[in-house]
């Protein structure tokens, strides 16, 4: 493969606006995990961070192409919301203590400080949200109320970036099945998963890090994208906007170049062959599709 570059730069003035929603946008790292879409393609982002001190300093940046509301995403209910001592791990769902205290530094980050009664809103309920190309989510085991929320706006999707558990950090909060469940509802397929997270069971501390997992796997971010055998009923623009969400994010090249063939095939562009020979600095032949 030739060096990593930006296809949504290659694309230049052809590629289209993506409309990127974030729930659970708090800011843990200088960048979000997105942050090359914002780079290089035309976005507009709308975000969801009830913690209204967090959501407070994502607006203070007042970027061009970024709203952020105070709402609490699900499926249009009544609950209780409870806020930790450590606000990332705030939930519509409360803390698993029990379960929580026999691994490192989990029962310690997740004190509940305050639980109080909240309306939370239904995605597609939401004026604000047009469109979603691309849905970023994590919101502490509360991911399936949201999609149950989201039933319309999640045909559209192209690509769902969300945190799953495989075990209970949280009482009774659905696990990776309901969230791929859900999703599969939607016309989406499993991707890949992002480092598989967890913690050692107390007193040991593999390597003096009470951070590190030893085996027990209990969360990661889980990728969602479009199911592959729906891709050529896709739009000119949906088409375009998830090889470039394949191609800057996830490296996912292969996706992008097969998304490629089926953008010319049905639109009669040329393209494949000059991003074939960008990626492998050769003569890609003749696109595999007809």
């Amino acid at each position: 493969m030739a060096q990593t570059f930006s296809l949504a730069n290659m694309l230049g003035k052809i590629c289209p606006t993506i409309d990127i929603i974030d729930v659970g946008a708090m800011a843990l790292e200088a960048e979000p995990e997105y942050a090359p879409i914002m780079r290089n393609a035309p976005y507009k982002l709308i975000g969801f961070e009830p913690v209204q001190v967090e959501c407070d300093k994502l607006n203070a940046g007042k970027h061009k192409h970024r709203t952020y509301l105070p709402y609490f995403i699900g499926d249009g209910r009544k609950r209780t919301f409870h806020l930790t001592n450590f606000s990332m791990t705030a939930s519509l769902y409360e803390p698993r203590k029990e379960f929580l205290s026999l691994y490192n530094n989990l029962e310690e980050l997740t004190q509940v400080v305050e639980k109080c009664e909240v309306d939370t809103k239904r995605m597609d309920d939401i004026p604000e949200i047009t469109n979603v190309d691309f849905l970023k989510i994590d919101i502490q085991g509360a991911e399936v109320d949201a999609f149950q929320g989201a039933e319309r706006l999640l045909k559209d999707t192209l690509v769902v970036w969300t945190e799953v558990e495989f075990v209970q950090m949280y009482k009774d909060q659905p696990l990776y099945g309901a969230v791929d469940a859900e999703l599969r509802k939607a016309g989406m397929m499993l991707h890949t998963f992002l480092p598989l997270s967890g913690r050692a069971m107390k007193p040991l501390m593999p390597a003096g890090d009470h951070n590190r997992k030893m085996n027990q796997v209990i969360w990661t971010d889980a990728i969602f994208i479009k199911d592959v055998m729906q891709i050529p009923e896709l739009s000119e623009e949906k088409m375009l906007k998830l090889a470039v969400l394949c191609h800057d994010l996830f490296h996912s090249y292969d996706v992008a170049q097969y998304v490629i063939q089926h953008y010319d095939r049905k639109y009669k562009h040329k393209l494949w062959n000059t991003y074939m020979k960008r990626l492998t600095n050769s003569d890609p032949g003749e696109p595999t599709i007809s």
